[in-house]
């Protein structure tokens, strides 16, 4: 028997995913572009007739127990730039490339920048990436993580640039050293404990950076009544929210002293609570 055709393989496998995935066609173009080692335009545009290449199956397979495609493959583009993930890191999200454009276009100027919870890295990387200007520090209390955000700073070219350190906004006096800064990011864990998540999410995704709380709101908490220490005169500090928490997390920073705007992601929805000690209004 003839062996399958990548476009063969593709259909079949696309026919198994549809049961655990509602990108199913997708994926089985990005695990076959994977593991022929090309892009996925390569792929479409001039290997659809080649043998199914030995390693597709079990990618598949991995998938069709939902794993997320990111860790299959082992990297995200974020901003247009693509980071090292595995399971010790949340995967970015489009949704939070709003973050990155209101860093970008409200203070272009930053020469200091602090990341609350790095993760990955794509975050603090991709605006280290585009002001050639700034420094950066990214804390986390995960040392997988910080491993990970190391690799990817590297890698970009940026790790010159950017201290990754051991440190946990829960914890006394873990700022103490660090000093003031023109750029705050932070993307908390804001998921409610017993919110329905797809089981890509809940079973592979680190519960530590995804869940804070019966309201989601236990992190927002701790950290934005420590903000206004962190904020250098005329400091900006933006924290990405639920869709639905924006005027909780409002209400926290306005109890201590800090103004706030709110930026949508492309979806309409809000995204990200912008934290200043004036009242600035978006640019």
């Amino acid at each position: 028997m003839a062996a399958a055709t990548v476009a063969e393989a593709i259909r079949g496998a696309a026919l198994r995913l549809s049961a655990t995935s509602d990108t199913a066609r997708l994926d089985a173009e990005v695990l076959m572009a994977h593991a022929l080692g090309v892009t996925r335009s390569q792929m479409l545009l001039g290997r659809m007739r080649d043998p199914e290449p030995q390693g597709f199956a079990v990618l598949v397979d991995r998938r069709a127990l939902h794993e997320p495609v990111a860790y299959i493959r082992g990297v995200q583009e974020f901003f247009g730039l693509p980071f090292r993930v595995g399971p010790e890191v949340l995967i970015p999200r489009g949704d939070s490339e709003v973050l990155v454009e209101t860093a970008l276009t409200e203070r272009p100027d930053a020469r200091r920048v602090l990341d609350c919870g790095v993760g990955s890295g794509a975050l603090l990387l991709a605006v280290l990436a585009n002001l050639a200007q700034a420094e950066g520090i990214g804390i986390d209390r995960s040392a997988a993580a910080l491993a990970t955000a190391r690799a990817n700073a590297a890698a970009l070219a940026v790790g010159g640039r950017a201290r990754l350190l051991a440190a946990d906004w829960h914890q006394p006096d873990w700022s103490a050293a660090l000093g003031r800064f023109d750029l705050v990011l932070a993307n908390p864990p804001y998921v409610e404990d017993d919110a329905a998540l797809d089981a890509s999410v809940r079973s592979y995704e680190p519960h530590g950076a995804l869940f804070s709380g019966a309201d989601g709101l236990d992190d927002y908490r701790v950290l934005v009544p420590q903000l206004p220490g962190l904020l250098a005169p005329g400091g900006l500090a933006l924290v990405e929210i639920g869709h639905r928490q924006a005027q909780a997390v409002i209400a926290i920073g306005g109890a201590h002293g800090l103004h706030a705007h709110v930026r949508r992601d492309l979806g309409g929805r809000d995204r990200v609570v912008v934290f200043s000690m004036t009242n600035v209004q978006p640019a």
